[in-house]
């Protein structure tokens, strides 16, 4: 069949786009430079999140110069450094070290500065319990990072441990119907740790589409619609980048119905140390 949700993302030198994209509002692409490489672009109508997922980069927006941003080597390193880039601005990344940089984005009016978000003013926790249960970082919310301006974006990490589910009960961002659930477009872009492993990413919707995808390094998981629910293969870990744009910055999400107690469940397995 022709899956119309999930696709493997080139991972060569420069900046690799998607090679098709369901979403109305979000788009990614992944830039990788080696060290002393640099990159030249703009952002056009649209705000980015620069995350460095590994190595180091100097950047320039605008009139503005964030030198040798980035510190962990990996993205299963610890928390991220990220560059805001509004819209409107140049661009020019240059490569300290061998750098990966993921580049998701939204179409956005603000007018603001850019600036750099450094680890200390990510936050990180876990949600769920048990064999659900997983760490996160939330790099640029309206929740944990409400001082820090953007138009659309909500961005994040989300790390699954071996044989456990994560999005689970699976959820949907379909309507805004605030405070229960807001209308928003997902991708996750996805790593795995060790190499060689994988997960599987499952995606379906109301009317009936489902899409079962083999989740491995730099596939990309898009979700204009749908409830969604990812597993990793026991005794490997995935990360994926999430990231999220609607009308407004609100989140909220549908749990479906039918899996929802599964989540209700999570203060009595906390209680038990799970």
């Amino acid at each position: 069949m022709d899956y119309r949700y999930h696709c493997t993302l080139p991972a060569d030198d420069g900046r690799n786009t998607l090679p098709f994209n369901p979403c109305r509002l979000l788009d990614f692409s992944l830039l990788r430079l080696p060290a002393g490489g640099s990159w030249t672009g703009e952002s056009g109508g649209r705000e980015i999140l620069a995350v460095i997922l590994g190595g180091t980069a100097s950047f320039t927006i605008a009139e503005h110069r964030f030198p040798d941003v980035g510190r962990r080597p990996d993205v299963f390193s610890g928390k991220p450094h990220s560059v805001y880039i509004p819209a409107g601005a140049d661009i020019t990344v240059e490569a300290v070290t061998d750098v990966e940089v993921a580049l998701p984005s939204a179409p956005s009016d603000l007018t603001t500065a850019p600036y750099v978000i450094a680890p200390d003013q990510v936050t990180g926790g876990r949600w769920g319990a048990a064999n659900f249960g997983r760490t996160y970082h939330q790099i640029l919310t309206e929740i944990s990072q409400p001082d820090l301006p953007a138009g659309r974006l909500i961005v994040g990490e989300t790390y699954t441990p071996s044989g456990n589910w994560s999005t689970y009960p699976p959820h949907r961002h379909k309507v805004d119907n605030l405070p229960a659930e807001a209308a928003h477009e997902e991708m996750y872009y996805y790593r795995v740790n060790p190499a060689g492993g994988f997960g599987i990413s499952r995606v379906y919707t109301d009317e009936g589409y489902e899409e079962n995808a083999t989740i491995r390094e730099h596939v990309m998981q898009m979700m204009p619609e749908g409830y969604h629910t990812v597993v990793s293969a026991p005794g490997y870990t995935t990360y994926f980048l999430w990231f999220l744009a609607g009308t407004q910055r609100t989140q909220g999400a549908r749990e479906d119905t039918d899996l929802a107690w599964v989540g209700r469940t999570v203060p009595t397995l906390r209680s038990m140390g799970l």
